[in-house]
């Protein structure tokens, strides 16, 4: 022990880690707004020396990085685990403290009398201020553990915070949040639907009561991972509190073999004293730095058309290459073609597993379609559900042992599909090979559109055990499979709209399907949820049906462009509906995006703070010279005139000047401010501290605003 660091630090431009190694397993000790560097940690530990209380232990058990049964700790252990013998109380020694690299530390503990090793690995990003931790036991001995739970390093928390906000939701209606105080117990959620899942989203916040969007300390907390997950934040009766997550392992999920090891997820973690928007940003910039390709990152997100809520499954090329000749006029630069042109699948009961173009459709295959939109100038794409199958299918019916069922457990019915299991390696190879015969034949496919439309609600593997853990693996290593077959595919993650959006599938996809409601109203709030760990460029976001199919509501062409305006953005109806008027005005959005879409695409998000009746946001440049700001009024104001809004995000001693970008056309009841300070410049502490009155418009109006230095 004598040769190991009393202390671990890491910094990155704006945060420090300090992790502590003095006791025999190493714990957090501090991790926060950056300290002066002649801050001592034996200072810092001697500054939150505890003491005996009364009826209790002498000395606390630690939460250490696995807080565990056999240091006597009474929460939550960070490793479940057990033999035939005396596994369950595992207790390991800080044996190793190593860099991998200069900002990545890797702490080895062990226990010799059990054979079983803990590894916790830390890697600050200096420029994102975002933390990535990871846990991994391995068994040293001759005998096989069953593992329960190995959470990601636990994470101790300040006293000082007492209020946690998660995300939950449905289909159509994801990223909706909640905000509890913390009480005495733990704030724990559970997802078992063997995906990321619309309801519950693996990421928390946890913060002081007076947080909001541009001020207070925050702490965010994403598992990165796509399976089944587990998320506690709990205060002990002591008054510690601390965050744990990680992968929920179903009962005997996992065994580890002699010398097998197991990883966690990987936990993101980052935090900012200046509000939820400040602490976006670090995400914001781990993920564009990290996460996504560089070509992606070098390439402009092209504007989509998606043909499902145009056409749904009523399939016919010349009505196809009609939609690409709309959709072209209005400036659409990638075509997708969505479910139902595979064999067998004019709905959704049939066809699933068949990955071969239906000829009875498309008689000379899609090659006269794609030439048809190439030829109009916009790149291809198409849909696949690879991991489902229809019982009506020929691959079902050839191998109906290749899904996921437990023995003598009927199957619960959800959207006439089953799951493939993708444990089995001939299941993997014959998609790859299916998916890949489709790539070849067509080169012009740049994009895939990848779903999946239902729970695994049945995921024993052939053997009967349980296998989300290793379907997931099987997933990530599919699609890695097929991206590298393929230079330059890229990938779009879908799951029902949501269901399937985290740090984990998006390491190696380039884009996520943010909701499957198009509704602009539901997508305000969809997005902004969204937002707080996803970038905009990452966020699909498509124009819909004058009409919307989910929600029955008719919101105004004005309304529905300016919310797509600011994600990847994209159209998904059929534009044969459009009147003239209508194509005019989605026409100049989608040519408005263009002109602005790498700036929206790298600027940082500044959310404002909510008042019940709209969303706003804006959008600043990293040298504070261009900014755009929405307001998004969803309710009427019952005032009769509603208020300012105050700018974020600017310089103080600069000069903008303020331009109306859209609408186009602004229906006003009566001449408002607007007229009179276009083009006008303001100080940025007069657009933050004074504000701008907003103009009396009708509900479900959005407005963008223009502000440029001069």
């Amino acid at each position: 022990m004598s040769s190991l660091p009393a202390f671990v630090r890491l910094e990155s431009e704006l945060l420090t880690l300090i992790l502590d190694c003095t006791g025999k397993t190493p714990g957090l000790l501090y991790f926060g707004k950056k300290l002066t560097a002649e801050t001592d940690p034996v200072s810092l530990k001697a500054l939150v020396q505890r003491q005996e209380a009364k009826c209790s232990v002498v000395v606390e058990a630690p939460i250490s990085l696995s807080p565990l049964s056999a240091e006597g700790f009474t929460g939550s252990p960070g490793i479940e685990l057990h033999d035939d013998d005396i596994a369950w109380s595992f207790g390991p020694e800080l044996v190793d403290v190593s860099f991998s690299k200069p900002d990545t530390v890797v702490l080895t503990s062990v226990d010799q009398l059990r054979q079983l090793q803990i590894v916790h690995t830390f890697a600050l990003d200096f420029a994102s201020n975002v933390l990535a931790a990871a846990s991994a036991i391995t068994n040293l001995g001759p005998k096989a553990v069953q593992l329960n739970w190995c959470a990601a390093p636990t994470l101790l928390l300040p006293d000082h915070l007492t209020q946690v906000t998660g995300f939950e939701g449905r289909w159509s209606n994801e990223f909706q949040q909640h905000r509890l105080d913390l009480y005495l117990g733990s704030y724990f959620r559970e997802n078992r639907k063997g995906k990321t899942s619309h309801d519950n989203f693996p990421g928390v916040l946890v913060h002081q009561a007076n947080t909001n969007e541009q001020a207070g300390e925050c702490y965010g907390f994403h598992l990165g991972w796509s399976g089944n997950h587990r998320t506690r934040v709990e205060l002990l009766a002591e008054g510690r509190c601390y965050l744990q997550m990680g992968e929920l392992l179903l009962p005997g999920e996992l065994s580890l073999a002699p010398q097998a090891s197991y990883q966690s997820p990987t936990l993101f973690t980052s935090y900012s004293p200046n509000g939820f928007s400040a602490l976006s940003a670090n995400f914001h910039q781990f993920v564009r730095a990290h996460l996504l390709s560089s070509a992606q990152r070098q390439k402009p997100r092209p504007v989509h058309y998606n043909t499902w809520e145009g056409i749904y499954f009523e399939h016919d090329v010349d009505t196809l290459k009609q939609l690409a000749e709309n959709v072209a006029e209005l400036g659409v630069e990638r075509f997708v073609l969505d479910d139902g042109w595979f064999k067998g699948r004019r709905n959704d009961r049939a066809g699933l597993g068949d990955w071969v173009v239906d000829k009875t459709v498309y008689p000379d295959g899609l090659q006269p379609l794609i030439t048809h939109v190439n030829k109009l100038g916009m790149e291809f794409g198409i849909w696949f559900e690879p991991e489902m199958v229809n019982p009506d299918s020929d691959l079902y019916r050839q191998h109906p042992d290749w899904i996921l069922s437990t023995k003598n457990n009927s199957q619960l019915q959800f959207r006439n599909q089953l799951v493939l299991d993708l444990t089995r390696t001939e299941v993997t190879d014959y998609l790859y090979s299916s998916i890949q015969a489709i790539l070849q034949e067509y080169p012009a496919i740049k994009y895939i559109k990848w779903d999946i439309n239902r729970d695994l609600n049945h995921p024993g593997d052939a053997n009967g055990k349980p296998a989300i853990h290793r379907q997931t693996l099987a997933l990530y290593q599919l699609i890695a499979r097929i991206k590298a077959a393929n230079p330059g595919l890229e990938i779009e993650s879908c799951s029902s709209g949501g269901a399937r959006i985290d740090y984990g599938v998006l390491g190696y996809t380039d884009r996520v399907w943010t909701s499957d409601s198009n509704d602009a109203l539901d997508r305000l709030a969809i997005q902004r949820g969204c937002s707080f760990f996803f970038p905009s460029d990452v966020m699909g976001a498509h124009v819909g049906p004058r009409d919307c199919h989910i929600t029955g509501r008719r919101i105004s062409m004005d309304m529905r462009a300016a919310v797509a305006f600011f994600g990847h953005m994209g159209i998904e109806m059929d534009p044969r509906e459009l009147t003239e008027p209508e194509k005019q005005t989605l026409k100049a959005a989608i040519d408005l995006h263009k002109e602005y879409r790498n700036f929206i695409h790298n600027a940082r998000l500044h959310r404002m703070d909510g008042d019940g009746l709209s969303i706003n946001f804006g959008l600043v440049n990293q040298q504070q010279t261009q900014g755009l700001f929405a307001y998004n009024s969803v309710i009427e104001s019952g005032r009769t005139l509603p208020k300012r809004l105050r700018f974020v995000g600017l310089d103080a001693n600069k000069m903008y000047q303020f331009k109306l970008l859209w609408p186009t056309q602004l229906k006003e009841h009566t001449p408002s401010l607007l007229g009179n300070i276009q083009l006008q410049s303001f100080s940025g502490a007069s657009l933050m501290q004074q504000g701008m009155q907003l103009p009396i418009t009708l509900p479900q109006t959005s407005l963008i605003f223009a502000l440029n230095a001069i």
